[in-house]
């Protein structure tokens, strides 16, 4: 079996046990911060104050209440596709 295991800055994240895994952006929507996808802030980004992109790997199994997620922060959208490259790799 490939081994599945993703050595990120915030440890080794093993993605066999993935259960979604979608990029964002971190936005401060007048003083709420929230969530975004991708998309999202290409439309409406110059309205927002744009905080971080992230990758989030969420772990959760259906069913469960506690959320289970890793999330990698970036300051830039560039270091963000360059770890959405890397972690392509192993699927």
């Amino acid at each position: 079996m490939k081994n599945m295991i993703y050595k990120s800055k915030k440890g080794d994240l093993d993605l066999s046990k993935i259960t979604r895994l979608y990029p964002a952006v971190v936005v401060d929507l007048h003083g709420e911060i929230a969530e975004m996808s991708l998309e999202w802030e290409e439309l409406y980004g110059e309205k927002v104050k744009l905080l971080s992109y992230i990758l989030v790997f969420d772990f959760t199994q259906l069913g469960e209440d506690v959320k289970n997620r890793t999330v990698l922060e970036f300051e830039t959208k560039e270091e963000l596709i360059d770890t959405m490259s890397e972690v392509s790799q192993f699927f």
